[in-house]
């Protein structure tokens, strides 16, 4: 297991760079694009930090020594307090099929339950078959909420949720 690291704007530096790494390795995991994000700022990559760091966010770097190989974010629905998604979930392939994964989605879906929140949910491509399967086995279903991926229309988005309890 990979030693798990809140994102603060302490680590900026090291979202930064995995958050690129997962951009170019993914693209159509993520609506954002590795072009717009590598234009960010230090300044701009310091403020999302600190936006993982609030009362309705959380984000982690699993770390091997001093550099990050995956992360994973939650966050609570602005709109709706009895919601929460697991967001920017990536790791890198060297560490994938080593519990990793599962160990950054159980640290948010703890997070998740201790909010109150009775379900915590995510949106994954409709190409990326492994992340489904995945998602699966750790007890995701899909709910058959669906909408067309902003960038590239020949895609779907599933949103997925799991019951969390205690």
């Amino acid at each position: 297991m990979l030693a798990l690291q809140p994102i603060t704007p302490a680590v900026a530096d090291q979202f930064r760079n995995v958050r690129l790494r997962a951009l170019q390795d993914a693209p159509a995991a993520f609506c954002a694009t590795y072009a717009k994000e590598a234009l960010l700022t230090p300044a701009d990559w310091q403020r999302r930090a600190a936006q993982w760091t609030s009362a309705q966010a959380l984000a982690y770097l699993a770390l091997d020594g001093q550099k990050a190989h995956a992360i994973a974010a939650g966050i609570i629905d602005p709109d709706n307090s009895a919601k929460a998604s697991l967001r920017s979930m990536w790791v890198a392939s060297p560490y994938r099929h080593c519990g990793v994964g599962k160990q950054l989605v159980e640290a948010i879906a703890r997070w998740a339950m201790d909010q109150q929140i009775p379900a915590l949910y995510l949106e994954v491509t409709s190409n990326n078959e492994a992340a489904i399967a995945f998602y699966h086995r750790l007890g995701f279903v899909k709910t058959g909420k669906t909408e067309p991926y902003p960038n590239d229309a020949r895609l779907t988005v599933y949103e997925m949720a799991r019951q969390l309890t205690r």
